[in-house]
């Protein structure tokens, strides 16, 4: 499964040949890729457009094919994905990233189409038909109605890891800080929002009110069986036995679908994170690379030293996810590992001080400094999607805007200097501190 809903495609950031996994071996707690999933919509009408194949004819062979790029179908035909090579710097995969999104944003305004990160549907009329394929074939029979106009869109970061029952242990490491992740990377407060004379909002996200969840991602996932925080387990046999039991069961296609959002991936040597909602922009998929890389590399190390998984509460994180999506970055937030309310910044600021040492050894603190800094005065995807419908254009203007910085950045804010970074058109800021 490759993406959010239950769709097959290669894994990113692994090779997608022998020859190529050689090459680029997977170093754990190092080698990062990412998969991003993006919405193709109608210049015109802002409406989601079933343009899937052609996009993908138009984008043609990935320019990084080598360490594993690729474009790939989704469940719909109204979504595209991009996924990177294996990466070792965030240089590299940033370079990646907008590689993946300037050819994807090219091919789809050449068949009249548009390229738009968003992690839910603004404007969407009618479901787009499903891509081509038997698996994709066989999903729809298994869920039926609760798939047909499933288009929710995430950004998906693997991290190497050496051995499956280590994988394991790793994801019931990261399981506490999920919430964190989904709450900085909300960017989905709208979903089919009915914008024409006459009809009224479906699934809005609070449309004219800002009142509603900031992830209508998760809301979407919510629908299928097993979705959200995973369980914890002693061993990969335990989870892989849970794992089959679901398939026993019947709610699951086969052991390759699961819909958590931490798992050991099912045929690489990584682990998958795909908590977070589809990024704004490439600079914040970087940031949510180099947060879980640094939540891996730490994990390893804690494992290393003997130190195990805290035996957080289930349903404590469960909670602490619910009010990540309905509340993101404005709060209030659950803190998972001590079960009572916090201000969501110092979860934040609690995660990178965690990950500090880990992003020291990689020569990543820096940029993991200034990202946060932009998205705190930025604000969330979802910030900037109310924002744009609180102007003249509504919910259109919310898709003008989501297209403009699909293949942009975050504007600098009003104190950074003009020092080129190593993204077009962005300065870094020099900051220390957490």
């Amino acid at each position: 499964m490759g993406g959010d809903g239950p769709g097959e495609v290669p894994e990113p950031g692994v090779p997608a040949t022998a020859e190529a996994a050689g090459a680029m071996a997977c170093v754990p707690g190092v080698s990062v890729g990412v998969e991003e999933e993006f919405l193709l919509v109608d210049p015109v009408s802002g409406e989601c457009v079933p343009a899937a194949g052609p996009v993908l004819a138009g984008a043609g062979v990935h320019r990084f094919r080598h360490a594993g790029g690729s474009f790939q179908p989704e469940l719909l035909s109204s979504q595209v994905e991009a996924t990177t090579g294996v990466c070792r710097e965030l240089e590299g995969l940033g370079a990646q990233l907008r590689y993946g999104r300037a050819r994807l944003a090219e091919a789809a305004r050449a068949v009249g189409a548009r390229l738009a990160a968003s992690g839910t549907p603004v404007l969407c009329r009618a479901a787009p038909p499903p891509a081509r394929g038997e698996r994709f074939a066989r999903i729809l029979r298994a869920y039926g109605d609760v798939v047909e106009d499933y288009q929710a869109c995430g950004c998906h970061v693997h991290v190497g890891v050496a051995g499956r029952d280590t994988a394991v242990a790793v994801v019931n490491h990261l399981r506490p800080w999920l919430p964190v992740l989904l709450a900085l990377s909300a960017n989905s407060p709208f979903d089919h929002v009915r914008a024409h004379a006459g009809d009224h909002p479906r699934r809005c996200g609070g449309y004219g009110t800002g009142a509603g969840f900031a992830s209508r991602r998760l809301v979407s996932m919510a629908r299928f069986p097993g979705a959200g925080i995973p369980p914890w387990s002693a061993s990969a046999a335990e989870h892989d036995r849970r794992v089959a039991a679901l398939v026993e069961a019947g709610v699951l296609v086969d052991e390759a679908m699961t819909f958590w959002l931490a798992r050991p991936s099912p045929r690489w040597p990584t682990v998958e994170v795909r908590v977070a909602d589809a990024a704004a922009t490439a600079g914040e998929a970087v940031l949510q690379a180099a947060l879980v890389r640094g939540l891996v590399a730490t994990a390893l190390a804690d494992l290393a030293a003997g130190r195990e998984a805290p035996p957080v509460d289930a349903q404590v994180c469960t909670a602490a996810l619910w009010a990540a999506g309905r509340n993101a970055m404005a709060g209030p937030a659950v803190d998972a590992l001590t079960g009572r309310a916090a201000p969501p910044w110092r979860l934040v600021d609690d995660l990178v001080a965690r990950i500090a040492p880990a992003l020291e050894d990689t020569g990543d603190l820096k940029r993991v400094f200034t990202l946060v800094e932009r998205v705190r005065r930025a604000g969330t995807g979802a910030d900037r999607q109310r924002r744009a419908a609180a102007g003249t254009g509504g919910a259109r203007g919310v898709v003008d805007m989501l297209v403009g910085q699909t293949c942009a950045d975050l504007p600098p804010v009003a104190d950074e200097p003009d020092a080129g970074g190593d993204e077009p058109g962005v300065p870094v800021v020099e900051r220390g501190g957490g």
